[in-house]
Formats: C-alpha cells, structure tokens, sequence
C-alpha cells in the first residue's frame, strides 16, 4: 500500500502509541537505574568489607609487631652475649656458639652519664687486632652518615688483619618509628648471622642503605625478609617469630645500663672515641692511633 493509501491514524491512536512508547522508556530506565543502584549497592559493601580487611590487618600487623617481647632468649649462632657480631676479614665473623640472654638480669641506667663509659668486652687483647665496638641503631641517621664516612677505612683494615669491628645493634630509636623498627631490623640482622654469617656485612649495608626517615613505620617485615632473600637467606620464620627480639632488647638494656645514652657509640680498643682527651681527634687519627700503639 502506497502511503497516499495508508489509512491515517487517529490523533487518539498516536497519542496512546506516544503513552505506550513513553511508558516503555520509563520502564527500562527504571529496571536500569534499579541494576544501577544494586550495583553500586554491593560495590559500597565491597569496598567497605576491604577497608576493614585492610584495617583488621593493620591492626593485627601492628599488635603483632608492638606485642610484649620476652626478657630471656638466645643469642644467635656467631653472636656474643653483649649483643655483639664480630666481623673478621672480607666475609668473615667470629665464630660462637648460641648462649642465652636475660634482660631481667640488667641494671637501670645510671641517673646521671658516666664521665667515662665501660663496655664489656670491648677491651684491647694482647697480640689481638685492635678491637672496634660500635653500637648503632638501623633507623639512626647519625649512624648511617658514620658508615657513609667511615666503612671503607674499617673495611680495609679489617681485611688487612689489623682490626676487628664488632656491631651491637640496638632499639634505641623504637620510638622514632610506629613499629619498632630499630629492633625489628636488629633481629633481622641477627637472623642473618645465624644463617649466612658470611651475608652479614652485606646486609647491614643493606639495612644503611635502605634506611627509612624517623617518624614513619620503617620498612615492613616483608621488605627485611625480601632483602635477605635476594642475598639467598632465608629468614621468613626467624623474622615472624621474632626470634632473636629478647637479644635485641638485652643489648639495648645493657647499653643503656652502662652509660650508653646515643649512637653511633664508639670504642676502639675499650675507649670511646668523642669522649674526653679524644673529643677533638678525628676518627681515622683516633683509630690508627690505636693501630700504632700495638705495632
């Protein structure tokens, strides 16, 4: 039929074709905006279900990680019983065997700082190298610049047999972060010396290097472990079950005990460099001074 034959519709006919239209649109865009809204509806309980997932894990992250930590526990293999791992030359450490620690066995600090501080163990040896003792704390800036200038020189000499250098790493500086870091990264180290002592120097340069600011969460248990494992240490349970955090908190104890108020602290020999006549002596002249004495 052409459409000069096409039987017209009525102005009713093509009003109730437009209602019928209309209501169509309404009812698509009705089912559509109910779809849309369910969508959204189990996208805002999505979300939400993740933020508490994510909140319960820090919350547990962080319980875990600031949970009361035992006074007595071992020290690892190849660590002394002042806190102490003693790096010989190239990749070497001064090998011991495992005792065990007690922080409740240490006394307060003293009231006021000592004129001269006494570290066990630290005392030169007769026909020994020269003995250097440094107790740090991971997350201290200071500490970190010391190496900076001074590791080269240490290094060098360690590998010329002339000197030993004793690490004591501490928890000084637990607050300077929001999980305990300082100690979160000495019991990390001292994972690694009981697995790979030879790994031991690498990964405290590791930790300097990789130093967080002061003020933040550090780096997380995960990171510590990722960075022993690309050295080939596995330190996964060691870290997790915080081992090695009542030898940490003995170190930090007995440091505080005898008269150690800061870090780096430094003695070459059983006297500390900074202090008294050697205030003013620069740290090479210090130690070669050291040196010299037991040519």
């Amino acid at each position: 039929m052409s459409p000069a034959n096409e039987v017209r519709k009525s102005k009713a006919e093509r009003t109730a074709e437009a209602r019928e239209k209309a209501r169509l649109i309404r009812e698509a865009q009705l089912k559509k905006d109910k779809r849309n809204k369910l969508l959204i509806g189990w996208g805002i309980v999505a979300a939400v279900v993740a933020i508490l997932v994510v909140v319960a894990l820090v919350v547990t992250t962080s319980m875990k990680q600031n949970a009361p930590v035992a006074d007595q526990g071992p020290t690892p293999a190849n660590g002394n019983v002042h806190g102490g791992v003693t790096l010989l030359a190239n990749t070497e450490v001064a090998k011991l065997d495992p005792a065990t620690v007690d922080a409740a066995s240490v006394g307060e600090p003293p009231q006021a700082p000592p004129a001269e501080v006494v570290a066990p163990g630290a005392e030169a040896e007769a026909g020994k190298p020269v003995k250097v003792v440094l107790y740090i704390d991971f997350i201290c800036p200071v500490c970190k610049n010391f190496e900076a200038q001074y590791n080269e020189q240490l290094t060098s000499l360690r590998n010329e047999g002339k000197i030993t250098v004793e690490y004591r790493a501490l928890g000084f500086l637990d607050t300077r972060s929001t999980t305990n870091y300082s100690s979160r990264a000495a019991n990390a180290a001292a994972c690694v010396v009981n697995e790979s002592p030879e790994k031991y120097a690498e990964f405290v340069d590791a930790l300097f290097a990789n130093q967080p600011a002061e003020g933040g969460a550090g780096l997380s248990d995960d990171r510590l472990k990722s960075m022993a494992s690309d050295m080939g240490v596995d330190i996964n349970s060691c870290v997790d079950e915080k081992t090695y955090r009542p030898f940490v908190k003995f170190t930090t104890k007995e440091a505080a005990a005898i008269g150690v108020t800061g870090t780096p602290t430094v003695f070459v020999d059983g006297k500390q460099w900074g202090k008294g006549d050697s205030a003013q002596t620069p740290f090479p002249d210090f130690l070669q001074a050291a040196i010299d004495a037991k040519a």
